[in-house]
């Protein structure tokens, strides 16, 4: 089986593909925190590159950061193993950019298979994935193998913190109802340390982190050096 794909999983957001785009339905807190996301890539691109790059997003979902991230600039290609998630994403650009030219497409495809093919990508993002998957040292070293040279990769995940379970599972899955209950599972989260190792391992550095801060009041979500619920990482292969 290849590492980022676990079967339970893909059918759990596939389930979900008809409401991903609804800002008050079960995707609601990917949609609050799309722009900081999204700023914060484009800005960890724009300074290793200064310039728009060939953008591959890894566990794409319904499009919400592909799609921003074209409408950066950037040339992007969404992959995700749900065939009805990448259909709500096809059928939402359609929507969205006609008549606009967003350098944007989408493909049922895992990360190994585009492996496989020997594709290259300028940068690489995979949000709030890679505590979903199957092997995650496994995962991290494929993303790394379709990195091109001077390449960023970013990843967003959580923190295995005493706090993360009691903000990011208790919280926000079973008081808050921000998220359906069992999409978190709070062994799978991953530590900065643990990451960055995986990413060393993989031949890249990491070159900046921050932490992602919710506010329950706002709704709204910055930036932050608090990086025990939600954190970003961008990583370059030199």
């Amino acid at each position: 089986m290849d590492s980022s794909v676990v079967g339970a999983e893909v059918a759990r957001f596939d389930a979900l593909a008809q409401r991903w785009w609804d800002p008050r339905g079960p995707m609601a807190p990917l949609h609050a925190m799309n722009k900081l996301r999204v700023g914060w890539v484009d800005r960890a691109i724009r300074t290793a590159y200064a310039r728009p790059v060939r953008l591959l997003d890894v566990g794409c979902g319904a499009g919400l950061a592909a799609e921003a991230l074209a409408r950066c600039g950037h040339d992007v290609t969404g992959i995700d193993a749900a065939p009805e998630v990448i259909a709500a994403a096809v059928a939402h650009a359609r929507e969205t950019t006609s008549g606009q030219q967003l350098a944007l497409g989408y493909r049922v495809a895992t990360a190994e298979a585009l492996v496989a093919e020997g594709a290259t990508f300028e940068s690489i993002t995979a949000l709030e994935v890679i505590e979903h998957v199957a092997d995650p040292r496994a995962f991290v070293g494929t993303l790394a193998g379709l990195l091109a040279p001077g390449g960023v990769l970013v990843l967003s995940t959580l923190n295995r913190t005493r706090r993360s379970y009691l903000v990011a599972k208790l919280g926000a899955e079973y008081l808050l109802r921000l998220l359906p209950v069992g999409t978190h599972d709070w062994a799978k989260f991953i530590t900065p340390a643990e990451l960055a190792a995986m990413l060393r391992q993989a031949g890249l550095r990491v070159s900046d982190i921050s932490g992602m801060a919710y506010s329950p009041f706002s709704g709204g979500w910055r930036a932050s050096r608090d990086t025990s619920v939600n954190y970003i990482v961008a990583a370059r292969r030199d």
